[in-house]
């Protein structure tokens, strides 16, 4: 069974950093194309940030040059680092896999609020 949990949001202020993290079990990330996503009220959820098997990422151009997506293996955990927020950021951050599709099952996210 795929479980993934997220954490490390917060309430932060414009220019601030944040972490997020995703410790996954049933899957092993380090083979698994592997995505950040986020749905702001309102919106559709978008992925933001993505991991494939071999290590290649790619980015949403709202969040390029200001996000990092990266792994740690022997955590089976995916890490979101988030740089210079803004408050068009303010969303709820959700992890998953990205290719084929992400799995039916979503975490619970977690929120990011940026403040101006």
């Amino acid at each position: 069974q795929v479980q993934l949990v997220e954490s490390g949001g917060g309430l932060v202020q414009a220019g601030e950093s944040l972490r997020l993290s995703c410790a996954a079990s049933g899957i092993t990330v380090s083979i698994m194309p592997m995505g950040w996503y986020r749905q702001a009220p309102g919106k559709q959820r978008e992925r933001v940030a993505s991991i494939g098997s071999g290590g290649a990422t790619n980015y949403a151009d709202s969040v390029k040059g200001r996000f990092t997506i990266s792994r740690d293996n022997a955590k089976n955990t995916v890490y979101l680092q988030m740089n210079s927020l803004k408050p068009e950021d303010t969303a709820v951050y959700y992890c998953n896999r990205y290719w084929p599709r992400p799995y039916n099952s979503w975490g619970q996210g977690t929120q990011v609020n940026v403040s101006s």
